[in-house]
């Protein structure tokens, strides 16, 4: 299966799952706060279970014949670390993650999730541009 089959699968089963979640729970499918959630010990099994999912499936992918796409970076441990930790703090400072706005918000048509989403991306490209085009050095 090549990779464009492989996310259009992926992306509509996360459609599915998001619309499954938020129709018999009527909970979003924001991974920050369900993680946020499952760690301070509020009620629910399906938030552990959700989360033992997104760990399992990528490594379940290849006995289903599904080649996962392996990211390659040069970051160090230590710049892993510092990226982990900001992706944190603006999840708690725009009230969720992109999983949360980006696919559940814009369904919803929130602006509030607009700003978020494309406040993302704007910063993301941002990013790239100055790690692979004003030489910031990204090993540590």
């Amino acid at each position: 299966m090549d990779i464009f089959a492989t996310a259009t699968i992926g992306g509509a089963l996360i459609g599915l799952a998001a619309a499954g979640l938020l129709l018999v729970d009527g909970r979003i499918a924001g991974i920050s706060g369900i993680f946020a959630n499952a760690v301070t010990g509020q009620s629910g099994l399906w938030r552990w279970t959700f989360l033992v999912g997104l760990i399992a499936a990528p490594l379940l992918a290849p006995f289903v014949h599904i080649e996962v796409p392996v990211p390659h970076h040069q970051a160090g441990l230590y710049m892993l670390a510092i990226a982990g930790l900001l992706v944190g703090v603006g999840t708690r400072l725009s009230g969720g993650c992109t999983s949360g706005h980006g696919v559940c918000g814009l369904s919803n048509l929130s602006l509030r999730s607009l700003v978020a989403t494309t406040t993302f991306m704007i910063v993301a490209a941002l990013t790239v541009y100055v790690v692979r085009h004003l030489g910031l050095p990204v090993g540590a």
